[in-house]
């Protein structure tokens, strides 16, 4: 019960992004039984570290009652906002709350005289827990309250200059990146800072990649947008829940039945390689936007962001989690900018 419980929860807030992204299998057809490898091993790791460091089970009294009395707090604390969410009555959830926080505030001040005995090793586990999700949460709320989209037909004549400018170095002859504007007219504007403004990419032809998970886990399809016919072309990827993400393969084969449909010729744009019928070569960009350091932010939202970065360097890659050639792909940086008000400016002298 607790190890499946524990893959249902974790499951869940990887999905809802309390959690960072972990390896999540789906051994059926059903969405919420997963299995998560990381969880195994952490149950293992931590069940055998609490044997051996309590010893016996008299030495983890301590511990287990004051989890079970944390645990029944959260619970009614939940409950109580479901009820809120719901409407009911506020008078009846204030006697609900004060009936059942007297009984469980009660037991939890009787355990916490045992915090010294081994009650702190469920409070540590907790906080860190806590931690973790209050920064990975927080931390991408703080990140996306700066998310600015920009409109593509305001870049299409843009878009083609740079593409036949030789006097800008070729990145690729196809430069893909993955994106999350789910308007097809739209994309991030961290992708056209890294295309025009951070060391401009010169490329054939821009490929926007667009991946939706859907509920249904059959549903396995992809729509081609031409936004500029050769040049500019989004993908919209639809997959159920259990389809491993590997863009990289599903990409191949969208490019072969563009080919075989004659919309896009993937022939190198090298003459010399041209004449003996090699392809044009493809790299992915995948970026991270960067808070900078003279930000206006809070305290309380640094803590947050570093917590966050820190927690990122134990969660699964975007490389890994969209399973595309680590080789072939840019992995960059471009800032958040946001807009400071400056009460004077420096005067240049003579």
């Amino acid at each position: 019960a607790i190890i499946s419980g524990s893959y249902t929860l974790l499951g869940e807030a990887v999905s809802l992004n309390f959690w960072p992204k972990i390896r999540v299998l789906h051994p059926t057809m059903v969405r919420n039984q997963v299995y998560l490898p990381f969880v195994n091993w952490f149950l293992w790791i931590a069940c055998s570290f609490a044997v051996i460091f309590f010893g016996n089970s008299s030495n983890m009294e301590a511990a287990y009652g004051l989890a079970i009395t944390i645990t029944m707090l959260t619970t009614t604390l939940l409950l109580v906002y479901y009820f809120n969410q719901k409407g009911v009555n506020h008078r009846l959830i204030f006697l609900f709350l004060l009936v059942y926080l007297t009984i469980e505030l009660s037991f939890l001040i009787a355990n916490l005289n045992k915090f010294s005995n081994g009650g702190w090793f469920t409070i540590t586990l907790a906080a860190s827990f806590f931690i973790i999700m209050y920064g990975w949460y927080f931390g991408r709320k703080i990140k996306n309250r700066y998310i600015t989209f920009a409109n593509l037909d305001e870049y299409i004549e843009l878009f083609k200059d740079l593409s036949r400018d030789e006097s800008v170095p070729k990145t690729a002859t196809n430069l893909v990146y993955i994106i999350r504007a789910n308007n097809p007219d739209q994309v991030e504007s961290k992708v056209i800072f890294s295309i025009f403004r951070k060391q401009p990419k010169r490329a054939n032809t821009y490929w926007f990649l667009h991946v939706n998970t859907v509920n249904d886990p059959r549903i396995f399809e992809y729509k081609v947008t031409h936004i500029i016919p050769g040049i500019l072309i989004r993908v919209d990827f639809n997959i159920g829940f259990k389809v491993e993400p590997r863009i990289d393969l599903y990409f191949r084969e969208v490019l072969e039945d563009l080919v075989k449909s004659n919309e896009i010729s993937l022939d190198s744009s090298y003459d010399s390689l041209k004449k003996h019928d090699l392809k044009g070569d493809f790299k992915f960009v995948l970026i991270d936007r960067v808070m900078p350091i003279d930000n206006p932010l809070s305290t309380l939202e640094n803590i947050t962001l570093t917590i966050h970065n820190l927690v990122r360097r134990i969660s699964l890659p975007d490389v890994r989690a969209l399973q595309l050639d680590s080789t072939n792909t840019i992995e960059e940086q471009v800032p958040i900018i946001i807009d400071q008000p400056f009460d004077k400016r420096i005067k240049r002298v003579q």
